[in-house]
């Protein structure tokens, strides 16, 4: 994954309701779910659903087939996989050589 394909798929979920469908999806496994599902499991309007799952097919991380009347969506496990790859490439190359431990948390 090159940056600009990571800055797409970020904007894509630089929304919360879009952030919500996709953990939603990912959470769903390949089953997915359908639109009726998603609007009632997450309090969002069909419009609007419809409106966020267009955003975010069109950024690789949802995918919407056929099936009877009804379009499942699913996340796209691969893209998903591959801008969590992304934040960590190459993770800690700049801390110094003596630390061997990934960096924690703040602490509580």
């Amino acid at each position: 994954m090159d940056n600009l394909a990571a800055s797409d798929a970020f904007a894509a979920l630089g929304h919360e309701n879009r952030l919500a469908i996709l953990r939603f999806l990912v959470e769903s496994g390949p089953g997915g779910a359908d639109a009726t599902t998603l609007s009632a499991e997450l309090d969002i309007a069909w419009t609007t659903l419809s409106h966020h799952l267009d955003h975010l097919k069109r950024s690789g991380l949802v995918r919407g087939r056929k099936q009877g009347r009804r379009v499942i969506h699913t996340a796209q496990f691969d893209t998903v996989q591959a801008l969590s790859s992304f934040l960590m490439q190459n993770c800690c190359v700049r801390q110094p050589a003596t630390d061997t431990q990934l960096p924690q948390g703040e602490p509580a």
